[in-house]
């Protein structure tokens, strides 16, 4: 596997806390690579140290090659850590060409392009101190990307967007990874986003990797059948601990070389079966088994165990 960035033994410590503790990962060039982990996992200490904007305690990294900080991996880079700032009198273009001279300079039609891209192009004359976070993102990841990088970290692209801007900024990051070539790092709560988005994700928890893999893989690993069957007492009897109820169906925990046993033995058991079909345990069962969060928990309650 080609890798674009290599961490071994990445240790960051603030006193006695450890922010990066031990951390080993390999994140292989090309497609979006997720990073997820509830408040304090060490997502956004692993970014700025990648970036150089902070030093690591011990270990090492490589990214695209070289050393974390060597300048010719670092102008091969873009990044957007949480909500940018930017100086509120400027209007959004004039934000552009201000960075992109810090950058040796972008031509001016490309700064239209970008901010097109990105969904600006009518707010491109307005001055940022009106701009909503949404926007702000907007303008953030336009910045990151102007300089047409290899890599991209983008923490929390969509935060402060509604779900039409969450599409579409979805739409961009495939884009640019299987259009562009680019590869991207992003991390994010809205895990219904990254599983569409992503290709591979890992999830952190106090600073360590926790589990690693592709999502078809990380969310195969929970596949169930699902069996709108009558009458169900019948059929929890033929299929016995393995089945549980699913409002007016039944979900098993077979495995799919055992499909065609079950049903056969279902339907000789004098059962009637309507419909089966395989489900499969989303990114969120698995964050919330792998991270060790367990019990009923309101929707507000996972919503801030995933941001961070």
């Amino acid at each position: 596997m080609d890798t674009v960035i290599e961490i071994r033994d990445l240790t960051k410590t603030y006193g006695a806390v450890k922010a990066l503790d031990g951390l080993t990962l390999s994140i292989p060039r090309g497609g979006v690579y997720g990073i997820l982990g509830p408040n304090g996992a060490g997502k956004s200490t692993l970014f700025r140290t990648l970036l150089g904007l902070i030093s690591p305690t011990s270990g090492e990294a490589t990214v695209m090659g070289g050393r974390i900080g060597d300048p010719a991996a670092t102008r091969r880079m873009g990044s957007m850590i949480e909500t940018p700032r930017f100086p509120p009198f400027m209007t959004a273009r004039q934000v552009l060409e201000w960075l992109a001279r810090a950058h040796g300079g972008v031509p001016a039609q490309e700064i239209d392009g970008w901010l097109a891209r990105v969904g600006l192009n009518e707010a491109a004359n307005r001055k940022v101190r009106g701009f909503s976070v949404g926007m702000l993102q907007r303008l953030g990841v336009a910045a990151a990307l102007m300089t047409k990088p290899d890599l991209v970290i983008l923490d929390e692209p969509t935060s402060g967007m509604d779900p039409p801007g969450i599409q579409e900024m979805r739409a961009l990051i495939r884009s640019l990874a299987d259009d562009d070539g680019v590869t991207i790092i992003l991390a994010s709560h809205q895990l219904q986003e990254v599983q569409r988005v992503c290709d591979r994700v890992a999830i952190f928890n106090k600073g360590r990797v926790i589990t690693e893999g592709r999502v078809s893989d990380l969310t195969a690993s929970g596949e169930r059948l699902r069996l709108a069957v009558t009458p169900l007492a019948k059929a929890l009897g033929v299929l016995g601990e393995r089945a549980s109820l699913d409002g007016d169906a039944l979900v098993a925990a077979i495995a799919r070389s055992e499909t065609p046993a079950v049903i056969r033995a279902l339907v000789e058991a004098g059962v009637e079966i309507e419909e089966a079909r395989w489900i499969g345990a989303d990114l969120e069962d698995v964050f919330m088994t792998e991270t060790g969060w367990t019990g009923v928990q309101t929707n507000a309650a996972k919503g801030a165990a995933h941001a961070g």
